[in-house]
């Protein structure tokens, strides 16, 4: 099983990856400015489930056929990256509808949206496969017959800590759009550059290159 030197620099690497910031958190940072700390908590826990499904796919070798075959690398790229796209749109034409209507900043879409949200659009990343399987085979016994328990169990830590980093982060852009909700404006203005992040980082996955193995 798990070599407990090797697990240790796994935690501690772990841990230095889930801080670094990187698109999950942007994410989970726009969608709380956008839509509140509910939100963001809801995407946090999608994406935690979202990646666990990449950790549960990589275990039994889907992620490995994914990366090899360039024709499906290429569909899942584009429709993970046209979903955050349409999401940051969506978000800016809320935010102006909502701001020359009544002025509102409530949530535009609700915390089981934003769930189903962030669990689609970790499943659709097909950076975060590749990221599984370069990293976490690093740290497995190969000589052990439990390589794929193996796997889940790094796997299922890696994205408890980077789910626990989300959460944190959406808890700190609550108290900023918090801060803002006697400002409408402010609202607006936090919701379309959110939305406009999202957009980004639509943009950024559509780059993705197929690792070459």
């Amino acid at each position: 099983m798990l070599i407990s030197n090797a697990f240790t620099v796994y935690l501690f690497t772990a841990f230095l990856l889930a801080i670094t910031p990187g698109p999950g958190i942007f994410y989970v940072a726009a969608r709380t400015l956008s839509g509140g700390r509910s939100e963001g908590i809801a995407s946090s826990l999608g994406n935690g489930l979202g990646g666990l499904f990449h950790v549960a796919a990589g275990s039994l070798g889907v992620s490995a056929i994914v990366l090899a075959s360039a024709e499906l690398f290429t569909a899942l790229k584009v429709v993970g990256a046209l979903y955050l796209v349409w999401m940051g749109y969506r978000t800016i034409r809320h935010a102006r509808l909502d701001y020359r209507s009544l002025g509102n900043a409530e949530s535009p879409v609700g915390g089981k949206r934003a769930f189903r949200d962030g669990v689609l659009v970790e499943v659709m990343n097909p950076k975060t496969a590749a990221f599984f399987l370069a990293f976490i085979p690093q740290f497995v016994d190969t000589t052990s017959d439990h390589v794929a328990l193996q796997f889940v169990i790094l796997g299922a830590i890696s994205v408890s800590l980077n789910t626990l980093a989300d959460i944190v982060v959406a808890f700190g852009a609550g108290r900023l759009r918090d801060g803002a909700a006697s400002r409408p404006n402010v609202i607006r203005r936090l919701r379309e550059g959110s939305g406009g992040a999202m957009i980004l980082l639509g943009c950024g996955l559509l780059l993705a290159k197929r690792p070459v193995s």
